[in-house]
């Protein structure tokens, strides 16, 4: 059992981080706030964590692993009902790493693995809405001119990366609390779709209006 001590203190330290990252942005937040918060000594949380950016790229390396996975259902989407869990699905996982996204300028300008390594999400990202886009083609959900493929792709991905953002400006005092998750997140999602809307098949695009209304969504 001993053995087994130092992993689970190595992944209680990157919990507490996660929810203080969270909770007061990355560079609120200091490796002494981090000790505190978890009641060790410094020195113990720089046995696990030597720095605090081996901290953020151990926590950066879990939320791509999740999106990854998530990313690869992509192929799976056929219609809105689809495509509107496959969007609050990745939002719910963006929204688990908020800080990625509420200081992403922030770190990627200090930290060189996030930098190179965020560039490749976006790249995956693009995949697969691209991807999402053909199988709602195939089964007649969308039906979108090739040449207009590539930017909606990419405008979908802009909404799906700042999104988070754009909820932060409009209300910088709550935005990111716990409360208001799911409402963010519901908006986000359809905001994402929203732009699929002009290529939606008429009944399709009608099922996205009743979902907007079915979650009272507030603007």
């Amino acid at each position: 059992m001993a053995k087994k001590a130092p992993r689970r203190t190595a992944e209680r330290i990157l919990e507490v981080t996660l929810e203080l990252f969270n909770r007061f942005g990355e560079p609120n937040v200091s490796t002494t706030l981090i000790s505190a918060e978890l009641g060790i000594s410094p020195g113990n949380l720089y046995y696990h964590y030597p720095a605090k950016d081996e901290l953020i790229n151990s926590l950066f390396e879990r939320y791509e692993r999740t999106l990854r996975e998530l990313l690869s259902a992509s192929d799976g989407v056929h219609n809105v009902e689809d495509a509107w869990f496959f969007m609050h699905s990745l939002f719910e996982a963006i929204w688990a790493h908020r800080f990625l996204y509420r200081d992403l300028n922030d770190l990627l300008s200090k930290n060189r693995l996030l930098e190179t390594r965020f560039q490749e999400v976006l790249k995956h990202k693009a995949r697969a809405i691209r991807t999402l886009l053909a199988s709602m083609g195939h089964s007649g959900a969308v039906t979108i001119d090739a040449r207009e493929l590539e930017p909606t792709a990419n405008c979908m991905v802009v909404v799906l990366t700042y999104w988070l953002s754009f909820e932060y400006v409009r209300d910088p005092r709550h935005a990111l609390e716990p409360d208001h998750a799911q409402h963010a997140l519901m908006r986000g999602a359809h905001h994402v779709l929203n732009l699929l809307a002009p290529y939606l098949e008429r009944g399709q695009r009608l099922h996205l209006m009743q979902l907007t209304a079915a979650y009272q969504l507030p603007r």
